[in-house]
């Protein structure tokens, strides 16, 4: 019976749009074992995508209000869904988080050895999916934007962070896991920064801490200094900005290994070297994360299926042979407005979502609200 309930929650989280598919070898169980108590797993697959009060889960769950309310406190305490709190008072409303990027980052702090070996077994089967719709994508660091190239607000870094009202900084979970494997890349741990309803939800949790404006920006150029891209969610507004280095980046380790690694991330820029400049000093080659710099008898040749246009190599170069270009208009990566509208291009790629299916959802949690307040 309890093996059933976690495989009832893993098909539940493959439905969602970030998927959770099924291995061989059952790894995906043995996650959500260490994870889940046995009712915590069947909770969790009477939560939605949409934010809902306990008592419409409890109505779902035939089960007492107040004990799911209770239960679902713990379950968000220990990052095993997501949670919204109104400023005004009002009851909290939970919905289900995906896998990846949710339930893992929440485990910040709380990796244990064993985990960590089923999660890097995990790992490849995770990947594929993102191939169709990424959830992050890469932007150039400031250092690299030059005066000349026409940059939009969400793709700078510095211009995200100044229109938040609350900032969270937490530790990076990839290198802490490497660190706790004893592969630590020695790179700052400290560098994840999360906004709005995810900041405030690291924070409620004891992930993270609140910073001001000023001690993010000193975080990016603390980044640009350790070599780290930076990589926000995959929309116009996104909800957080990691640092990420090719050493322990679950995604960047993943995509070293992928031919076209341009292809998977969503990027706008590529680097671009002037020959006649470069005195082959070799300094971008250490900077790139993903080996996407060539060198032959005299200039590097940028790889462009590799290049991710992060921008890492242009503030290092001694003579300022190389800069960033935008791409194409026809190459230029499509943004969904926001995380729901990710989360929609995502679940329709993997054939997990429609139109239709969003309407059911909607209508169902509307019913299940009117019926949870008789």
């Amino acid at each position: 019976m309890n093996q059933d309930t976690y495989r009832r929650l893993a098909k539940h989280l493959d439905n969602m749009p970030a998927g959770y598919p099924a291995t061989d070898s059952g790894v995906e169980i043995r996650i959500l074992k260490r994870l889940f108590s046995t009712d915590a797993a069947d909770l969790a697959t009477h939560l939605t995508l949409l934010p809902e009060d306990a008592r419409v889960v409890a109505r779902r769950a035939k089960l007492p209000v107040e004990e799911v309310s209770q239960r679902l406190a713990k379950m968000e305490q220990k990052g095993l869904i997501f949670s919204k709190h109104s400023r005004s008072g009002s009851a909290p409303k939970y919905q289900a988080a995906p896998f990846l990027i949710g339930i893992w980052e929440f485990q910040v702090g709380r990796l244990t050895p064993d985990l960590v070996r089923d999660f890097e077994e995990y790992l490849p089967h995770l990947m594929p999916d993102w191939e169709k719709t990424p959830q992050i994508r890469t932007i150039p660091i400031g250092e690299s934007i030059g005066t000349q190239m026409k940059i939009l607000p969400y793709e700078q870094a510095e211009a995200i962070v100044s229109c938040q009202d609350l900032i969270v900084v937490a530790p990076c979970i990839c290198r802490q896991e490497r660190q706790l494997m004893g592969e630590g890349c020695g790179k700052p741990l400290e560098t994840c920064l999360s906004f709005g309803s995810g900041a405030a939800f690291f924070q409620r949790n004891g992930l993270g801490r609140p910073i001001n404006q000023e001690e993010a920006l000193a975080i990016l150029r603390q980044a640009n200094e350790a070599g780290l891209v930076l990589q926000p969610g995959n929309s116009k507004q996104s909800g957080f900005i990691c640092c990420c280095c090719g050493d322990c980046c679950a995604a960047l380790r993943s995509l070293k290994h992928h031919p076209q690694p341009t292809s998977v991330l969503s990027s706008a820029f590529f680097a671009k070297v002037d020959k006649e400049l470069c005195t082959s000093c070799g300094v971008c080659e250490t900077r790139c994360q993903m080996e996407a710099l060539d060198f032959n008898d005299s200039a590097p040749i940028v790889n462009l299926d590799r290049c991710i246009g992060c921008g890492l190599c242009v503030p290092t170069c001694p003579s300022e042979a190389i800069i960033l270009e935008r791409k194409s208009a026809l190459e230029q990566p499509n943004i969904p407005a926001n995380t729901a509208m990710t989360h929609i291009q995502l679940g329709k790629a993997r054939g997990k979502l429609s139109n239709y299916g969003l309407v059911m959802l909607a209508l169902r949690s509307k019913i299940d609200r009117l019926l949870a307040k008789k």
